[in-house]
């Protein structure tokens, strides 16, 4: 999977989600044990469902993330961080982690009040809570190239430039080193006068599976 993270702490949190999950197709949540990921710790998350709705908040935030925000994220929105126009790209890439248990790897890009940007690669992926795993998910933020001004300049805004799937269980593609390729038709990628083209069967000549706006495109190499 190195060739798809470009992080260490998104490699790490995957590969030690993976090893605790066996042959399911995600770990528990009480399997989770903080002094295993020491290295990634700062800048992992755990979210939950919200009471009032089907939201995610964050549970828990490492400090090297709330740091980033420059605010504690504990109890806020994971979903309200994102422009209104990749609010449904975010919403399906959850249902995609939580039903049917890919994970997902997003890069973004956060702008400041005074329009400074950095670059974040962020992971996703399903954890089982009371036997099921609607309604908690692990995950990873890390800046790519950490600007000097990180951690005294909030982000107050985050777009996305890149959307990936993998599905763990797929063993053909991991045999033969593939990974899933995502072709993002994201709001963020065309001008507000402009709408989608609708999304094609087949894209490059591999099938394409409907993610709402998304098509999830198999046989990608990384």
């Amino acid at each position: 999977m190195g060739g798809i993270m470009q992080k260490a702490t998104s490699r790490a949190l995957y590969d030690y989600w993976n090893s605790l999950r066996g042959s399911r197709s995600a770990p528990d949540r009480r399997d989770i044990d903080p002094t295993r990921i020491r290295t990634a710790l700062a800048s992992t998350f755990i979210l939950e469902t919200a009471e009032e709705d089907e939201s995610f908040m964050f549970r828990l935030a490492g400090s090297h993330l709330c740091s980033s925000y420059c605010r504690e994220l504990k109890g806020r929105s994971f979903s309200g961080l994102w422009h209104d126009k990749d609010s449904d790209a975010i919403s399906t890439l959850i249902r995609a982690v939580t039903e049917d248990h890919a994970v997902a790897l997003v890069t973004f890009q956060g702008t400041t009040s005074v329009g400074t940007q950095a670059s974040f690669e962020t992971i996703l992926m399903p954890l089982r809570h009371n036997g099921s795993t609607s309604s908690r998910i692990l995950g990873g933020m890390t800046v790519i190239d950490e600007p000097y001004w990180l951690g005294v300049q909030p982000i107050m805004e985050q777009r996305i430039t890149g959307l990936r799937l993998i599905w763990p269980d797929d063993l053909s593609m991991r045999q033969e080193g593939h990974d899933i390729s995502m072709a993002v038709e994201a709001n963020a990628m065309w001008p507000d006068t402009e709408a989608p083209a609708p999304l094609p069967a087949r894209v490059h000549g591999n099938s394409a599976r409907r993610y709402a706006h998304l098509a999830v495109i198999d046989g990608g190499r990384s």
